[in-house]
């Protein structure tokens, strides 16, 4: 990128050798939001305030008051201010390395592809799209113009969730026999947001806290599930849930007779992750909040700190554009995701068990 010396130092562990000065010569990648509402006011914004290999270099949006709040705020240069009709304009900024779409889940697929063909590598924050077909447009918007796409899955990187990982795909307890996954909270305020129109947001808690539940038993796991069974719940507040569902619950066949049994809803309030193996058992409750998530195992309390991260995500990406690795939430993950998603979805519509084809 325009914006990396050419005498760089791209190891991070080689940098921790050489101390605070080879720290010095790393220049931090700068790192574009697209799209300002709360997810990159409160959490992604603050987050690249801690990061160390990347930082808050400029931003997108439609809404010129929160332009000139940003600017003030983070000190961001009037030229790395963008709208959305001077988006691709973006293509001539060498302060901006990475661009991170924050936008409503329908908005994704666009704004990722406008931004590949900029020469910007992206993350797209999850779900990645609303169809497969458009996932598959990003990835092949982003590898026709040899940039990285990595998907928001900052879970991968919370050392509760790593540890779940560890005990399931590494059968420390044995093998996994029963997941149970759970992500809910009450709507309230607006029936006219975003996440309530179905063009916008793709469905209703599915896509937008489901993804989690889907997420937390294939790591837990480590496959794809091959079969799904769904069914929706009943709307009890139609003034809300007149395009996307309420709530939905499915469950999920695994290789190996492994099941995973999951709900969401937007009219209740659930946070958890639960796997059950031949030998042991974990539980993390609360396990998708941005913090104070707690976990315990047949063995007693994890005790394991929480961490920001939003800043372990974005740093992460970053170190892999500057040793040019794979990121370990890529493009194929989000795609697969919505893939299993839209299964679900037809499975609940039709009352049928709906194969899951790789």
């Amino acid at each position: 990128m325009a914006s990396l010396a050419s005498n760089q130092v791209l190891n991070p562990e080689t940098l921790e050798q050489q101390g605070s000065q080879g720290a010095a010569q790393q220049k931090k990648l700068g790192i574009a939001l697209v799209g300002l509402g709360r997810y990159s006011t409160n959490q992604l914004a603050p987050a690249l305030q801690e990061t160390e290999h990347c930082y808050l270099a400029g931003i997108v949006t439609g809404t010129p008051s929160k332009a000139e709040e940003w600017k003030r705020k983070y000190n961001i240069p009037e030229k790395n201010i963008y709208n959305y009709e001077t988006y691709d304009q973006i293509a001539d900024n060498p302060d901006i390395d990475i661009i991170y779409i924050v936008l409503p889940n329908g908005m994704h697929a666009e704004y990722t592809v406008r931004g590949a063909k900029a020469k910007k590598h992206m993350i797209s924050e999850k779900p990645m799209a609303t169809s497969v077909a458009d996932c598959q447009r990003m990835i092949n918007a982003c590898k026709e113009n040899n940039v990285k796409l990595s998907i928001g899955y900052r879970l991968h990187f919370e050392p509760h969730h790593q540890r779940v990982m560890e005990l399931g795909q590494k059968q420390l307890y044995g093998p996994v026999q029963r997941i149970e996954a759970a992500d809910s909270f009450v709507f309230q305020g607006n029936p006219d947001r975003w996440r309530l129109d179905k063009e916008l947001a793709g469905g209703g808690p599915l896509m937008d806290l489901g993804i989690y539940c889907v997420q937390g038993a294939v790591y837990t796991m480590g496959q794809a599930p091959v079969a799904v069974t769904a069914k929706f719940g009943e709307v009890t507040r139609p003034e809300f849930f007149d395009e996307v569902e309420q709530s939905i619950s499915w469950q999920m066949e695994f290789p190996g007779g492994a099941v995973a049994d999951c709900s969401t809803s937007y009219n209740e309030n659930k946070n958890l992750l639960y796997g059950k193996a031949e030998k042991g058992w974990w539980r993390l409750q609360p396990s998708y909040a941005y913090g104070g998530i707690k976990g315990e195992t047949s063995e007693g309390p994890m005790n394991i700190k929480n961490v920001n991260q939003q800043a372990r995500q974005m740093d992460d990406f970053a170190r892999c554009i500057l040793e040019n690795k794979q990121t370990r939430v890529p493009g194929e993950m989000g795609l697969r995701d919505v893939r299993i998603l839209e299964a679900i979805y037809e499975a609940a519509r039709t009352g049928k068990r709906v194969e899951i084809k790789a």
